[in-house]
C-alpha cells in the first residue's frame, strides 16, 4: 500500500503539513516551569460544579506558576450544543472569579493559538489525520452500523470485549483499489487509528493526582474523524493540547478508561505526553451512603443554584480549596486573613478516592468569610444580588444606605463577632424583620410565660420604654419589670430555686423580643430598636397585643 497515495486520496484538499502547524503555533515563551491549563467544556448550557471545581484547580496550577490558562470550547458535537451557552458560561466562572488569559470570550476570541473552538478547526484535525494515514497509522473503515451491531452481539456472546480491533478491525488492510472502489461507489466511511498495541503489554504514566500508573495498552482501532469530517474527543484534544502547548490536562476519572488511547495518538504523531490529572467525582452523603452529585437529584450541583442563593463567591472559593487541596484548612489556621493566592496550589493533594461535597460545611465557611467582610462589602454584594433575583427587595433597599449598614454592622465589631450571615435569601430572612411587609412571628412565646403575663409585660415595656436611654438604662428597665411580675432578675437564682419563681429575666426578655422581632433569638435587641425608631417599636408592641388577643 502506497500511504501517500491513500492520503493524498482522502485528502486532496489538504495543502498545509504538521510543520506548517508547528510553525504556526511554536513553543509559548514562559519563564520555567509555567504551566499552560485549559477548560475544554462542550456548549451545552448546564454550568456544574464540576466545571467550577476543575477550572479553579486549572486556573490555580497555571497563574501561581506565571503560566497560561485558556478556554477551549469543544463544540464538535453540534447536536448538544445550547444557543448563548458560551456566554452563559463564562459569566457564571467570571462571577466565581476564574478569568482566563486567551481563548474564548464573550466578545469572539483573544490569544495566538486559536481557533479556539474546535468546530473552527477542521482542516488541523484533517492534516494530521492525513499525516497519520500517511504513516500507514490510520486508515479509512466502511463498516455500516449494522455491521458493527453484528459484531458487538458476536462479541458478547463470546465474552470478548467490545470494539474495533484485531479480527474485527475488517477494513484495515484493505488494498488502495478496493478503498477507491468503495469510495467510487459512494459508501460513507470514518478514519480509524490503527492501533498497534496489545493487552498483553503494558505501559506506565505518572498522573498527576494518582501518581504512577500502569495499564495495558490500546489495542482499539479508535474513530478519530467521523463520517462527517468531524474529530472525536479522543483525537480532537490529542491535537489541540499539543498546539496549544497545554502542560496540565486535569480531567474526570471517568476519562482514565480512555487514557491509553490518548497516550497511543501521542506516541503515534511523536508528541510529548502533558501531565494528566485526573481528579475524582463529586460526592455527597446520602443517608450512610456516598453518591454521586446528580443533576435531577442535586439542585446544588448547578452553579446557578449558588448564584440564586447569593452565595459570596470568596465563600465558594474558599470552600473549594479545601476540597481541592488536603492541606488547605491548616493553611488557613496559620494564615486566618491571607488571600487564597498566597497558598500553594497542588495537584499531589487532590483527592484519589472520592470528593465529598458538603453543604452545610460550604455554609459554616461562608459564615466565617461574611464574618471578615465590612458591612458595606456585604450590603453592596446583597444589592447586586436582589436585583437580579429579588428585585422588590432591591427597591425596598434602595436609598436606605445608613440603614442598611446600620443593621449590617449589629453585633459585627471585636474580636467575636457574630457568624450567622451565610449567603443573600438567607441574609435577608435573617434581617427581614426591620421591614414591616416582610415581618413576621416565627416563634412561640416563651411557655414560662402566661398569656396575662405576657400582656402585662408588654403594656408596661412600651410605657417605660425610652429610645434615648443607653443600653444599661433599657435593660435595667426589664429588670425591674422582671421582678415586680415574679420572675427571676439572674437565670442562676431560678435555677437554684424554681418554685419561687414564674421564670428569669431571659424569659421576660424573650416576650419583649418576639414582639418586637418575631423571634426567640437575634442579634442585641437594644441595637435593633435603635436602628428601628420609636414609631416602629410601638408599631410592633401594638401589633402584638392585637396578635395575641
Amino acid at each position: 500500500m502506497d500511504y501517500n497515495k491513500l492520503a493524498n486520496l482522502l485528502f486532496p484538499q489538504i495543502k498545509k503539513t504538521p510543520e506548517d502547524y508547528e510553525a504556526i503555533y511554536p513553543p509559548r515563551n514562559l519563564p520555567e516551569g509555567a504551566k499552560v491549563t485549559r477548560l475544554g467544556p462542550s456548549p451545552t448550557g448546564f454550568i456544574h460544579l464540576g466545571n467550577l471545581y476543575g477550572a479553579f484547580a486549572d486556573e490555580r496550577l497555571a497563574h501561581q506558576s506565571n503560566g497560561v490558562f485558556f478556554l477551549r470550547i469543544e463544540d464538535t458535537d453540534d447536536k448538544r450544543e445550547v444557543q448563548g451557552a458560551v456566554p452563559m458560561l463564562i459569566n457564571a466562572l467570571h462571577h466565581f472569579g476564574v478569568h482566563f488569559d486567551e481563548g474564548a470570550t464573550i466578545e469572539g476570541e483573544t490569544g495566538n493559538y486559536g481557533p479556539y473552538y474546535q468546530s473552527k478547526r477542521g482542516d488541523i484535525y484533517q492534516c494530521f489525520a492525513k499525516h497519520l494515514v500517511s504513516k500507514g497509522m490510520a486508515y479509512p473503515c466502511f463498516l455500516t452500523e449494522e455491521e458493527i451491531a453484528e459484531i458487538r452481539n458476536e462479541q458478547e456472546s463470546k465474552k470478548l470485549n467490545p470494539g474495533i480491533y484485531g479480527t474485527w478491525a475488517n477494513h484495515r488492510d484493505l488494498t488502495f483499489e478496493e478503498v477507491v472502489e468503495r469510495i467510487s461507489s459512494g459508501q460513507p466511511y470514518v478514519i480509524r487509528f490503527r492501533s498497534n498495541g496489545s493487552l498483553e503489554n503494558h505501559f506506565t504514566v505518572i498522573d498527576g493526582i494518582r501518581g504512577e500508573l500502569t495499564m495495558p495498552e490500546n489495542d482499539q482501532d479508535v474513530v478519530i474523524l467521523k463520517k462527517t469530517g468531524i474529530p472525536t474527543y479522543h483525537f480532537a484534544h490529542v491535537v489541540d493540547d499539543h498546539l496549544m502547548r497545554t502542560t496540565h490536562v486535569i480531567r474526570g476519572e471517568e476519562w482514565l478508561s480512555s487514557l491509553p488511547i490518548h497516550v497511543a495518538l501521542f506516541h503515534a504523531l511523536e508528541w510529548p505526553l502533558p501531565t494528566y490529572c485526573h481528579s475524582t467525582v463529586l460526592m455527597k452523603m446520602d443517608g450512610e451512603t456516598k453518591r454521586k452529585l446528580s443533576k435531577r437529584k442535586d439542585p446544588e450541583l448547578s452553579l446557578e443554584y449558588y448564584k440564586q442563593e447569593g452565595y459570596h463567591p470568596y465563600a465558594v472559593r474558599e470552600y473549594l480549596l479545601t476540597i481541592l487541596n488536603s492541606n488547605f484548612e491548616e493553611f488557613r489556621l496559620a494564615n486566618p486573613t491571607a488571600s487564597i493566592d498566597e497558598f500553594e496550589f497542588t495537584t499531589d493533594k487532590m483527592s484519589n478516592s472520592g470528593t465529598l461535597f458538603d453543604l452545610d460545611k460550604l455554609n459554616d465557611i461562608s459564615k466565617e468569610v461574611l464574618a471578615k467582610l465590612s458591612a458595606e462589602e456585604i450590603f453592596f454584594f446583597l444589592l447586586q444580588w436582589a436585583k437580579v433575583y429579588q428585585p422588590g427587595l432591591a427597591e425596598l433597599m434602595a436609598g436606605k444606605e445608613e440603614q442598611m449598614l446600620r443593621i449590617l454592622s449589629i453585633d459585627r465589631g471585636g474580636n467575636k463577632p457574630r457568624k450567622d450571615l451565610i449567603y443573600c435569601r438567607q441574609i435577608f430572612h435573617f434581617i427581614s424583620y426591620f421591614f414591616d411587609d416582610h415581618f413576621m412571628v416565627e416563634d412561640d412565646y416563651p411557655k414560662e410565660v402566661s398569656l396575662k403575663d405576657t400582656k402585662e409585660i408588654l403594656n408596661r415595656y412600651i410605657q417605660v420604654y425610652d429610645e434615648a436611654d443607653n443600653q444599661e438604662a433599657w435593660f435595667e428597665k426589664i429588670r425591674t419589670i422582671t421582678a415586680d411580675l415574679g420572675y427571676a432578675v439572674k437565670p442562676k437564682d431560678f435555677k437554684k430555686n424554681p418554685d419561687q419563681y414564674k421564670g428569669h429575666v431571659g424569659h421576660v426578655s424573650n416576650v419583649i423580643r418576639l414582639a418586637i422581632t418575631g423571634r426567640t433569638n437575634s442579634p442585641d435587641l437594644w441595637e435593633i430598636q435603635q436602628i428601628m425608631g420609636l414609631q416602629q417599636v410601638r408599631g410592633r408592641i401594638a401589633q402584638a397585643f392585637q396578635d395575641i388577643g
